[in-house]
């Protein structure tokens, strides 16, 4: 199993606030809109060095996307942020209706995703994001693993002409990918190549695969391991050649089962290459209030967890 070093934990937010006042030094066209939350989305360093590109519409996120759509017919390129629950629930109409449908150049950036929001508890714990996101025709959907990568992302969609939602996180996590890496929109990354099972993680899920791939090494089993990071459009090539090649597969993400990345990959199985899969993801259920380990474990969502599914999968395989 392959080693991946790391140094320090840095937040997923603050990622994207990086990346963004990169942006801001590097490409005039870019905006950006927050709905009263931008010390969350950690947006000062934007805000501070380019005061008339930025609006603050208050806690008014409908409004924030019909003004983010229509400053695209401007040649702007807007960056929204709010928490992914008011990015995608409370603003689906408005996503679908101004923004998917005609179009437009919109990058809806979304933080405190998932259960790892911790304490707020189910009502801000946003699990069916990536779902509703990725059934939108013209979306991209993104979920990067670490600030590293959340940067790099940031960066990437700029260029990319068309919506993108990009999904990140509020807690610390290992920064284990490169600085200085090209973040290539609809292609996964190997991280550990193996020929016993495939395990494709997104997002925080990513460092939870790599832990479970140290203790499968520790049984003899040799996982192949690959950061999804764009659900949408997904890596069809590079999932169907290591599920080939290993006969079964698991999929892990901080996310709801039906709707999330192992979903687009049983559908992707099922049509070319049925083969035994197992989802480490949350099971049709809402969250709680816990601090982001505590759910993290109550749900199913670590290492562990991984190591099951892969044992159960294997067991599987024909």
């Amino acid at each position: 199993m392959k080693d991946f070093p790391y140094t320090e934990s840095k937040d997923t937010r603050s990622g994207f606030g990086a990346g963004l006042q990169e942006l801001g030094r590097t490409n005039p066209n870019v905006v950006a809109l927050c709905a009263d939350l931008i010390g969350s989305l950690k947006m000062d360093a934007f805000i501070k060095d380019n005061p008339e590109r930025f609006f603050q519409v208050g806690i008014a996120e409908a409004n924030m996307m019909g003004l983010a759509a229509g400053l695209t017919i401007g040649g702007k390129i807007p960056f929204t942020g709010t928490f992914a629950n008011f990015s995608t629930g409370r603003v689906y109409d408005q996503i679908r209706q101004s923004i998917a449908y005609s179009n437009k150049n919109v990058k809806i950036c979304a933080s405190h995703a998932g259960l790892t929001l911790g304490e707020d508890g189910a009502t801000h714990q946003i699990l069916e994001d990536v779902g509703m996101m990725k059934m939108l025709p013209h979306m991209t959907v993104i979920n990067p693993c670490d600030y590293n990568q959340t940067k790099a992302a940031t960066i990437a969609i700029a260029d990319h002409e068309g919506p993108v939602y990009l999904r990140f996180g509020r807690p610390v996590v290992p920064n284990f990918t490169p600085a200085d890496q090209e973040f290539k929109i609809g292609e996964g990354i190997v991280l550990n190549e193996g020929a016993d099972v495939s395990i494709f993680a997104t997002g925080h899920l990513v460092w939870k695969a790599i832990l479970a791939g140290k203790l499968l090494a520790e049984k003899g089993i040799n996982a192949e391991i690959i950061n999804i990071h764009t659900i949408k459009p997904l890596d069809a090539r590079l999932i169907l050649e290591s599920a080939r090649k290993t006969r079964c597969v698991v999929t892990a993400e901080e996310h709801q089962m039906n709707g999330g990345l192992g979903d687009s990959i049983a559908q992707l199985l099922a049509r070319e290459e049925p083969l035994p899969l197992e989802m480490v993801a949350v099971n049709d259920s809402f969250g709680e209030s816990g601090t982001p380990d505590q759910l993290m474990e109550k749900y199913g969502l670590n290492e562990h967890a991984i190591v099951a599914a892969v044992e159960k999968v294997m067991a599987r395989r024909k």
